[in-house]
């Protein structure tokens, strides 16, 4: 895992949030791969990595791209119908598709139904696939777009809005319980936590 980074700007903490997400990809691999190989998980850790990924990664982190950063962007000129912005918020749709399949199979994996583990592990492979594809897209190609597009002023503005933006969305607290939910997935999952 790299350093992180120094958070200066908006899109500092966007690529930073992008980095929490990663591992929790990595996390879910794991999960996957113990479910198609016919072990069992807990019902409670895909319940648990399915609040991750619907909490942090669509209601805050894309929350915070779609509220703030994507109209704020537009109004800098950068066009969303056949555009980057465009082709961001298709995939932010795309994602919650696969959440909405991880989720009931989830549910049927808890109910005891033997295959919903392997349906499970096959959205999330194919949620990873498109979230680890989007996330290079937002690193090196919007967010370069967006250093170059935004002033100073305009991204320490940002960076106020996205801390009040957690708040109101996840409650106060909840990305730093989020964060130790990680740690616990991590260590209970990956090889070497």
């Amino acid at each position: 895992m790299s350093e992180p980074v120094a958070v200066k700007t908006a899109t500092d903490i966007l690529r930073q949030e992008h980095e929490a997400i990663l591992r929790m990809l990595d996390v879910s691999a794991a999960a996957a791969d113990r479910l198609t190989a016919g072990a069992k998980v807990e019902p409670e850790i895909l319940a648990q990595l399915l609040e991750f990924f619907r909490l942090f990664a669509d209601r805050c982190h894309h929350g915070k791209e779609e509220d703030l950063l994507f109209p704020l962007l537009e109004r800098k000129g950068l066009l969303r119908a056949g555009g980057p912005i465009g082709v961001m918020m298709d995939e932010h749709t795309q994602g919650r598709a696969q959440m909405e399949r991880m989720t009931a199979a989830a549910e049927a994996y808890g109910k005891g139904d033997g295959m919903a583990g392997k349906r499970w592990a096959e959205a999330m492979r194919r949620y990873a696939t498109l979230l680890r594809q989007h996330i290079d897209k937002e690193n090196h190609i919007l967010f370069v777009l967006a250093d170059r597009l935004l002033s100073p002023g305009e991204q320490a503005e940002m960076v106020a809005a996205f801390e009040r933006t957690e708040v109101d969305k996840m409650g106060a607290g909840t990305h730093e319980r989020l964060h130790a939910l990680m740690d616990r997935l991590s260590a209970t999952l990956l090889p070497c936590g």
